[in-house]
């Protein structure tokens, strides 16, 4: 096991934690149906660049997380609920365990527990009030 050091460390884990996400009953339906097989290699450097940054305090990434998943709610019916960010969780936790340990390891994990609050969140707050339900 190593720490994550560099770029290439962040990569193999997005491509690692991708992988998984790609194939699992419940998350792979809802990225691969959002996400075409042509646009993944673009999609997993923005992914890379954006835990780059959130890792190493380096500014490459450029986006909106929060609005584009609000979109992809909206397009699943507002569907999208805490079972959904568990798994997303799971999985991410048992990639860094399985290629990873260190300071760095524990940051994406903490990280990433923040990220999903706040992604839930901003779904939520985007949803019409009458498809507000836990």
């Amino acid at each position: 096991m190593k720490e994550i050091d560099s770029r290439v460390d962040v990569r193999l884990l997005v491509h690692s934690f991708y992988a998984k996400i790609r194939k699992d009953d419940l998350l792979g339906p809802i990225f691969n149906g959002h996400i075409p097989d042509q646009a993944w290699p673009a999609h997993l450097e923005k992914l890379t660049d954006f835990w780059e940054t959130n890792l190493f305090g380096i500014a490459k990434f450029k986006g909106n997380p929060a609005a584009r998943h609000a979109t992809v709610d909206a397009n699943l019916e507002h569907s999208i609920d805490q079972v959904h960010f568990g798994k997303w969780l799971q999985l991410w936790f048992e990639t860094i365990d399985e290629l990873f340990e260190g300071d760095r390891a524990l940051k994406a994990k903490q990280s990433a527990r923040k990220m999903s609050t706040g992604l839930f969140l901003a779904i939520w707050n985007n949803r019409p009030k009458e498809k507000k339900e836990l």
